[in-house]
C-alpha cells in the first residue's frame, strides 16, 4: 500500500492512505466517505426545501405563532428530533427503518429551522448561509489535509463535551434570566466556535474511526454540526442586526 506510486489524480481512487499507518483499504474508506456526504447533501437539500417553504408561505409561520394548536405543534416539532434520536441510535444499522427514522428526524428539524428563519430578515439568513458554507468547506478540507499529515483530533472529544454542557447551561440561564443583546451575541459566538470544533472532530472520526455500518450515525453527527453552526451564526447576525 505504501509502495504504490502517487499521482495527483489518484487521491479519490484511494492510491494513497488517508492518514499514516492506515491499515484498511483506502478505496473502501473513500466509498464510505462519499456515501456519508451523499446522505448529508440530501438532508441539507430537504432542509433547505422545507425551511424555504415555511419562510415564503407566510400562513404557515402565522399559524404557528397565532394559535394554541400552532404553538403546541411547534413544541412537538422542537422535541421530535431529540425523541427520534433514541430509536435512530438503536436502529441505525437496520435497513430500511434507519432511513425512515432519518427522514422523520431531518424533516422535523427542517421545520424548526424554517420557523426560526421565518422571523429573521433575508439579509441575516443569507449572511449565515454564506458563512456556514465557507466554514464547513474550509474545515472539512483542513481536516482531510491534517489527517493526511498525521494529525489526530480525537483529543477534542472531552473538551467539546464539556463545552457543550457549558453552552446548554448558558442557554438555560439566558432563557430564565435574559441578559441582553451582548449576552446573546456572546452565546452565538461561543456556540459557533464549539460547533466548528465538532465539525473537525466528527470529520476526523469519519476518516478514521466510524465503521462502515455506522453511515447513518456519522451522517447525523455531521448534519447536526452544520445545522447548529448555521443557527449559531444566525443568532449572532440577528443580534447584531437588531
Amino acid at each position: 500500500m505504501w509502495n504504490q506510486a502517487y499521482r495527483k489524480n489518484d487521491v479519490e481512487t484511494g492510491a494513497r492512505p488517508l492518514y499514516p499507518m492506515m491499515l484498511e483499504s483506502p478505496e473502501l474508506r473513500w466509498a464510505f466517505i462519499r456515501k456519508i456526504y451523499s446522505i448529508i447533501a440530501i438532508q441539507l437539500l430537504a432542509t433547505i426545501a422545507v425551511a424555504a417553504t415555511v419562510v415564503t408561505v407566510r400562513p404557515i409561520s402565522h399559524f404557528f405563532v397565532s394559535s394554541g394548536a400552532g404553538l403546541a405543534l411547534y413544541i412537538v416539532l422542537i422535541i421530535t428530533p431529540f425523541i427520534v434520536l433514541c430509536p435512530l441510535y438503536y436502529y441505525h444499522q437496520k435497513h430500511p427503518v434507519n432511513y425512515i427514522l432519518l427522514g422523520i428526524f431531518t424533516i422535523s428539524l427542517a421545520f424548526a429551522v424554517g420557523l426560526t428563519c421565518a422571523f429573521t430578515s433575508g439579509k441575516v439568513i443569507l449572511e449565515s448561509v454564506i458563512l456556514t458554507s465557507v466554514v464547513v468547506v474550509s474545515l472539512t478540507l483542513y481536516t482531510f489535509w491534517a489527517a493526511r499529515r498525521g494529525h489526530d483530533f480525537n483529543f477534542l472529544g472531552p473538551f467539546l463535551f464539556g463545552a457543550i454542557m457549558v453552552l446548554m447551561v448558558f442557554a438555560l440561564i439566558q432563557i430564565l434570566f435574559p441578559l441582553g443583546k451582548i449576552s446573546v451575541m456572546i452565546y452565538g459566538c461561543l456556540a459557533s466556535i464549539i460547533f466548528c470544533g465538532y465539525i473537525i472532530y466528527d470529520t476526523d472520526n469519519l476518516i478514521k474511526r466510524y465503521s462502515y455500518d455506522e453511515y447513518i450515525w456519522a451522517a447525523v453527527s455531521l448534519y447536526l454540526d452544520i445545522i447548529n453552526l448555521f443557527l449559531s451564526l444566525l443568532t449572532v447576525f440577528r443580534a447584531a442586526d437588531s
